[in-house]
């Protein structure tokens, strides 16, 4: 969805549009309609929902950022399918690797879910790997927790501990793709979207430490990292 912050849906997001338009022509046709639109980021996105008009606006539209955040949850394909997801794991990994051969400096990110009930040792394993087979860098990790009433509350739980444990594991392989990705990023130079003084974001989604008007895009050079954020002055 066109969005920095839509929260993971299991339905089609233009399901309620005229026309129920596919993600692809939705896209295109904001960027041709709002000639002045800078930019247009996309998150919370499902693989499945992925068209070959969205693929041709990935090749070649600039002002479609690169940098995706899937909805994945998972990278288990049985617990996907506990969760009733659209989804699989392969669906994901085909979905990187393609909009990677298009866009090589492309970006993910994906909100994960740690400790789904029957969430067995080599499950998560299986989540802990998609990291590194989609290539992800930023993770909105999620430790489960049940809600009265849903099919899941009456699942088998795991034990609290367990999940923040696991929880915890993901976001520290999360915080080790983030560094390196952003320790390759030194000596680039980036359009920086500032969003209040002091701080903005890279066409990737990187977190930049920079001076400048909020709402403006800056044109910086980035000098370095702390693993966390970047640093960069004006180009």
């Amino acid at each position: 969805m066109p969005s920095s912050s839509s929260p993971a849906s299991t339905s089609p997001p233009m399901a309620n549009l005229p026309g129920r338009p596919s993600l692809g022509r939705l896209v295109r046709t904001i960027l041709r309609q709002v000639p002045d639109l800078p930019r247009l980021r996309l998150s919370s996105i499902d693989s499945i929902e992925v068209d070959d008009q969205l693929m041709r606006a990935i090749a070649e539209e600039e002002r479609l950022m690169p940098h995706f955040h899937l909805s994945l949850q998972s990278g288990d394909d049985l617990i996907l399918k506990r969760m009733k997801r659209r989804h699989l794991r392969g669906d994901a990994i085909r979905f990187t690797d393609a909009v990677r051969r298009l866009r090589p400096d492309v970006a993910f990110g994906a909100d994960l879910i740690a400790g789904f009930p029957t969430e067995a040792e080599e499950a998560f394993d299986n989540t802990l790997a998609a990291v590194e087979d989609c290539g992800l860098t930023y993770l909105h990790v999620f430790p489960f927790s049940p809600r009265p009433g849903t099919p899941a509350a009456r699942m088998p739980q795991l034990d609290r501990g367990l999940v923040k444990e696991r929880a915890a594991r993901l976001r520290q392989r999360g915080s080790s793709a983030l560094a390196t990705r952003l320790a390759a990023e030194a000596g680039q130079t980036r359009n920086v979207l500032v969003e209040r003084d002091g701080f903005g974001r890279s066409e990737h989604y990187a977190p930049v430490r920079i001076a400048g008007e909020p709402g403006s895009i800056v044109s910086a050079r980035i000098t370095g990292t702390d693993g966390t954020i970047l640093f960069a002055e004006a180009a």
